[in-house]
């Protein structure tokens, strides 16, 4: 199929239907995503999983390698079926990084609850930027120099809590986060429309990852703000 999409393009862009059958795929195929991201989870919970456990720096390290291994196969495999079940094992390892922040988040007896209200703002937070995304004429794509330094700015700062520990600088940059990665859907989906992405898998991937880190951050600030223990 997209090899099929790639010679439909040409200097006029990719016209108006391949275009909608390409949005369509990587709406489908972000929702299956999230099976083996809740499973992942799920599984990572029963079995207490943390990457994190002994040095976070080298769970970092570790993490970033199998995040990048997972980013090269998915990009060799794109254009065929194994690209699909290269994508859904990746959502799956993503679920296993989730786990700790969820079995965190339920030790508050409202954890359930603020689990949820994540999942729920998250929802609204697509739906609301994939809707501006397809009915406003206006062109994002100049935003993506700007995202990508907001983006560097808040792994060095990530980098820099996990030594410090500040809850005060961890609300500020899950607060930054949302705001960008609230922007890269609007950017990445607007990417697929306008037919700048034709590849309904990496388009799949770029937004998972905006809405991944979303719910995080967002069930962050949820836990700090209103995160109860009995």
């Amino acid at each position: 199929m997209d090899q099929n999409l790639q010679r439909s393009y040409g200097t006029l862009g990719v016209n108006s239907q391949v275009r909608h059958q390409v949005l369509r795929n990587t709406y489908w195929l972000l929702a299956i995503s999230m099976i083996p991201t809740v499973f992942g989870a799920w599984l990572g919970v029963q079995m207490h999983f943390s990457l994190f456990a002994g040095s976070p720096m080298i769970g970092f390290v570790i993490f970033m390698a199998i995040a990048f291994g997972f980013f090269y196969a998915i990009e060799k495999t794109k254009d065929s079926g194994l690209g699909v079940a290269v994508l859904l094992g990746f959502t799956f390892f993503m679920g296993l990084m989730l786990s700790r922040l969820i079995e965190y988040t339920l030790g508050y007896s409202n954890g359930g609850t603020l689990i949820m209200t994540a999942f729920g703002g998250t929802a609204l937070i697509f739906g609301v930027m994939a809707t501006v995304a397809t009915v406003s004429k206006r062109d994002f794509s100049g935003m993506s120099k700007w995202l990508f330094a907001g983006l560097l700015v808040i792994v060095v700062a990530s980098l820099a809590n996990i030594f410090l520990q500040l809850p005060a600088l961890q609300l500020t940059i899950s607060v930054v986060a949302i705001a960008i990665f609230s922007a890269y859907i609007l950017y990445d989906v607007q990417s697929v429309i306008n037919g700048g992405e034709t590849n309904y898998i990496s388009a799949t991937l770029r937004i998972y990852l905006d809405v991944y880190n979303v719910f995080v951050n967002l069930l962050s600030i949820l836990g700090l703000m209103s995160g109860r223990r009995d």
